[in-house]
């Protein structure tokens, strides 16, 4: 069977909610899953010396427009929250609980998230955020609470992004790899669709 795409992201990144609501339909057109990693942003930052987009001189400015132009042509909604960026580490801590324990859980629970966010506005850093996110979809807060604190889970949140960084070059985003070939942000998903289709190039 085909590997999955593996999906690298941070619940606070603009490009990776919009590839979020893409990659899924871009997967199965090709007889492929995805693998979604969470991972985050602020420890690539460090290593790589950089900082969220908005926060340089001029190219914020384009950043923001960006974000909302790129939404419209894929005809995702898209609100830039009032706070930006966020910490992630709950959100993200959650997902690999899921993906251990519900795993069918994890998908919708990654597109809440990212909807709250980017679309309500939502503080998605507030533990009560995400466990109200995560109790709309049958989850028992009490439980999911737990998990995120879970000492296994926050290693795996912290094995991923170190993994992610200094074995695998990631340095962003969303950051794909298909068959090992590395495409980073959500303007190479149309590439990536045509590397899937050819085999290559």
């Amino acid at each position: 069977m085909p590997a999955p795409l593996e999906f690298y992201f941070d619940f606070s990144s603009p490009y990776g909610y919009i590839a979020a609501e893409r990659i899924d339909r871009i997967a199965t057109k090709h007889g492929r899953s995805v693998d979604w990693r969470p991972m985050l942003l602020g420890a690539v930052f460090k290593v790589a010396g950089s900082k969220p987009l908005t926060e340089y001189p001029l190219k914020g400015k384009y950043s923001t427009h960006d974000f909302n132009r790129s939404a419209r042509e894929h005809g995702i909604a898209f609100n830039m929250p009032a706070t930006f960026p966020l910490p992630t580490q709950g959100a993200a801590r959650g997902v690999y609980w899921l993906k251990k324990v519900l795993p069918e859980k994890a998908v919708p629970f990654i597109k809440a998230v990212y909807a709250a966010y980017f679309v309500d506005g939502r503080d998605i850093s507030s533990p009560d955020v995400i466990s109200d996110i995560a109790v709309g979809l049958g989850i028992d807060r009490k439980a999911f609470l737990e998990g995120i604190e879970n000492p296994e889970i926050k290693a795996k949140l912290r094995e991923v992004t170190e993994d992610a960084i200094h074995n695998r070059g990631v340095f962003g985003s969303p950051y794909v790899f298909v068959d090992g070939e590395p495409f980073w942000g959500a303007d190479r998903l149309d590439q990536i669709d045509r590397w899937l289709q050819r085999g290559g190039w």
